[in-house]
């Protein structure tokens, strides 16, 4: 496998699909990116702005320690949605998957799986798996 895109948010969902792609890049030898987008401006709280940069200070480490050489953090502030961002990241990097984490729903919203996981889902240029939080 050559490079598998994460989508990284703070949520248990966000880690849970960070620890499998982390599992799948070392079995696999692949190169991994860890992708957190946020819209920059008013959209953010300074103290979310932080959470993230330390949150992204911690899983460099991590992917050191866990013996991943080949890796990118890439925390980006461009004005895009997320679904934009993650896309265009995995066609860039010529991802061959995108690991992105969803949460539980209600019976009406497993229909729709989730605005931004359905949108990646139907945009990516690779496929796209979902992990749930434990």
């Amino acid at each position: 496998m050559g490079t598998i895109v994460v989508g990284y948010v703070l949520t248990s969902e966000g880690q849970a699909a960070l620890n499998w792609a982390i599992t799948e890049a070392k079995r696999n030898n692949a190169r991994l990116v860890v992708i957190h987008s946020s819209r920059g401006g008013d959209h953010d709280k300074d103290e979310d702005v932080v959470a993230y940069r330390q949150a992204g200070e911690r899983i460099e480490r991590r992917l050191e320690d866990e013996g991943i050489k080949d890796f990118r953090l890439a925390g980006l502030v461009l004005g895009n949605k997320p679904v934009e961002d993650i896309v265009e990241v995995a066609k860039t990097e010529e991802a061959e998957l995108i690991v992105i984490g969803v949460r539980r729903r209600s019976s009406l919203g497993k229909l729709i799986l989730g605005s931004n996981a359905q949108a990646i889902i139907m945009e990516a240029p690779c496929p796209v798996l979902t992990i749930r939080a434990e």
